[in-house]
């Protein structure tokens, strides 16, 4: 079967009625609240100036434009595509900054400090309405859903993990089958034929653009593993000069502009955020004091723009001495050298918390690659000379691999993430890193550790030594 692309058409406008849907009743009870809330004392102390029925309108109209673009913004509206719990959370820190936002309104239509008493009920009521929609759509989803019998092309070994990681979202992708690129074309076609979706992963450039013609001809859903200069091409603007398309591609990082900005958020944020984060840093350093009296803070020396060097600050999550003589063993989940206090923190992300005053000192940006160490860089490099694109912004205490990667996502990959936010950077697409990031907070699989890319590692090897998987590389060497 061919991927159906008027099914993705009916997919996608339904989940824009449900948003839609969703939307409107949320505003229908920020109006609710209003009327019971407020407008009892415009009648009696004249907080707000007097509505007609039109200015009430008005208000409802800029909270659902408001709550539609932070649903947006924050990946609030992917019914189905996010896992239930990501959706939720998401939609839960969307209504409270759309209804921070909707009282510091209020408050200035006012012109004076408003009761906030309306509006946390109004947030708890918002939470319950939210966790109901995203599960019945996300149940509507999966009802009539059935997830794609998928075929995987790859070209190398390493391309296989993607396999593994794809079967924990089950619901949504089937990889029901899998080969190597050196299969003869015929097959590859005929293989292709059978099912719903192509997966092109890691294969050499010609091969590829092959294949992936004959899908674009005959309307298959391919899903491609972008390369390197896919991602830089991808990010260049076009040049509209003559009637040969050119693609224009600079490769110099971030505009004077665009830096200056970026500088001036960075300082502005850090320090809205240092309010709520100042009282949890001071317990999460009583607490490490406390565990083992040993220091709260634990420095290590990272690489930034150009190659700086900087001290990173972090709250010490491990116990004293666990590096000795500058020997480099990364943590897994289970590692003895894991204080009590640490475990918690790690999980948490609170032990990056004394990052901001990194930020404010200008050797890191709220959003950004993830600095990595010198001995890290170096050897990256060596092994994966584009390594060293990523170093043409200042390292980020967020940013996509941060978010979508974890603790133990390949160089290679943290390389792709990177490069897509320094070739498509704006402030919006900070804006929503930021976001998304309080998310992810909340998901523990995102601080998984070294073992588990061992275990994957492992996985990979058996289907391969048990005959289930070719391994392309042993191939090429025979």
């Amino acid at each position: 079967m061919k991927g159906n692309q008027q099914e993705f058409e009916i997919k996608g406008i339904i989940g824009r009625v449900e948003v839609m849907l969703e939307t409107v009743l949320l505003s229908m009870i920020y109006y609710v609240v209003w009327r019971i809330g407020y407008e009892y004392a415009i009648g009696v102390n004249n907080i707000f100036p007097p509505y007609l029925g039109r200015g009430k309108i008005v208000l409802m109209g800029i909270y659902a434009i408001l709550t539609l673009v932070i649903f947006h913004a924050n990946e609030g509206d992917q019914f189905g595509h996010l896992r239930l719990t990501d959706i939720i959370l998401s939609q839960w820190i969307s209504v409270g900054i759309v209804n921070v936002v909707t009282f510091f309104q209020l408050a200035l239509i006012a012109n004076a400090m408003i009761s906030p008493m309306p509006f946390v009920i109004l947030t708890v009521i918002d939470a319950v309405v939210c966790f109901s929609c995203c599960y019945f759509f996300t149940w509507l989803y999966h009802r009539f859903y059935v997830p794609q019998n998928i075929l995987m092309i790859y070209g190398t070994r390493n391309a296989l993990d993607l396999k593994f990681k794809m079967d924990k979202r089950s619901d949504k992708y089937m990889v029901t089958e899998l080969l190597p690129i050196e299969t003869d074309f015929g097959t590859l076609i005929d293989k292709i034929n059978e099912h719903d979706a192509v997966i092109l992963n890691d294969v050499p450039a010609q091969n590829r653009n092959d294949l992936l013609k004959y899908c674009y001809q005959n309307r298959i859903t391919t899903y491609v593993v972008p390369k390197i200069s896919d991602i830089i091409v991808r990010g260049a603007p076009n040049v509209s000069l003559f009637d040969t398309p050119l693609i224009m591609v600079q490769g110099m990082g971030l505009t004077p502009t665009e830096k200056f900005f970026k500088r001036f958020f960075d300082i502005v944020l850090t320090l809205i955020a240092m309010i709520p984060a100042a009282p949890i840093m001071l317990l999460v350093a009583l607490a490490i004091k406390m565990d083992d009296h040993g220091p709260v803070f634990f420095r290590q020396d990272r690489v930034t723009k150009d190659g700086r060097v900087f001290s990173i600050l972090k709250f010490r999550s491990m116990i004293v001495d666990a590096e000795k003589d500058g020997e480099v063993i990364p943590a897994g989940d289970n590692d003895d050298r894991i204080t009590r206090v640490g475990r918690f923190i790690r999980a948490t992300r609170l032990d990056e918390l004394p990052q901001l005053l990194n930020i404010l000192k200008g050797d890191m940006s709220i959003v950004g690659p993830r600095p990595e160490r010198v001995e890290h860089v170096e050897q990256y490099c060596s092994e994966i000379p584009e390594f060293a694109c990523r170093l043409k912004v200042k390292g980020g205490l967020t940013g996509y691999a941060q978010i979508y990667g974890k603790y133990n996502t390949s160089a290679y990959d943290k390389l792709r993430l990177d490069l897509m936010y320094i070739e498509n950077y704006s402030l919006l697409l900070d804006a929503k890193l930021i976001m998304i990031t309080l998310r992810i907070l909340f998901k523990k699989e995102s601080t998984e550790g070294f073992d588990k890319m061992e275990e994957l590692e492992a996985m990979r090897d058996e289907a391969i030594a048990a005959g289930e998987l070719k391994d392309p590389e042993a191939e090429k060497k025979a």
